[in-house]
């Protein structure tokens, strides 16, 4: 029994180790895996995956990567987008988040780039991918949704100014 017992924590901690050595090259293979068309620039990588673009942006001496994919110009984005992605940020876009950046609103997941696995990676993509072509009508990122309010009140004004 105890030799089954260090066997088994034998392979976790070769599973957790080998998850924590991604490197620009590993993440640049994984995605040209991943995705339709890849063009690397330094440290971007800009990449199709199902009819998306989506942008690998990594820093090896930050230890940071993040991947990005444009949604909509603030100037097209309705208000109620805006509190529906809002919500969505804390219920159902998950690993991925909404963020608005250069008046543009973008998928974005980011992550310690050393500490990423490739099941992580591969998720993330999908994730960016789902949360993009989904903001609109369900704004996620998975099927996974935390329970919650999901919709913002219709007197949402009202309601914030009496807690003040």
């Amino acid at each position: 029994m105890r030799t089954l017992f260090f066997i088994v924590l034998s392979i976790l901690f070769s599973l957790n180790a080998s998850s924590q050595n991604m490197t620009a090259a590993g993440l640049i293979e994984i995605i040209e895996k991943q995705a339709d068309t890849v063009d690397v620039k330094g440290n971007s990588v800009q990449f199709v995956f199902k009819e998306a673009m989506l942008v690998c942006i990594f820093d090896e001496n930050a230890n940071r990567m993040r991947i990005i994919s444009p949604i909509v110009a603030l100037e097209k984005l309705e208000e109620e987008q805006l509190l529906n992605s809002l919500v969505a940020n804390f219920h159902s876009a998950l690993d991925v988040k909404y963020a608005l950046s250069d008046e543009i609103v973008w998928s974005v997941f980011i992550h310690p780039l050393k500490e990423l696995s490739e099941g992580q990676l591969i998720d993330a993509i999908n994730q960016v991918h789902t949360a993009a072509i989904t903001f609109g009508s369900t704004y996620s990122s998975t099927n996974l949704i935390f329970p919650g309010n999901s919709q913002k009140p219709k007197n949402a004004e009202e309601k914030i100014l009496k807690k003040f």
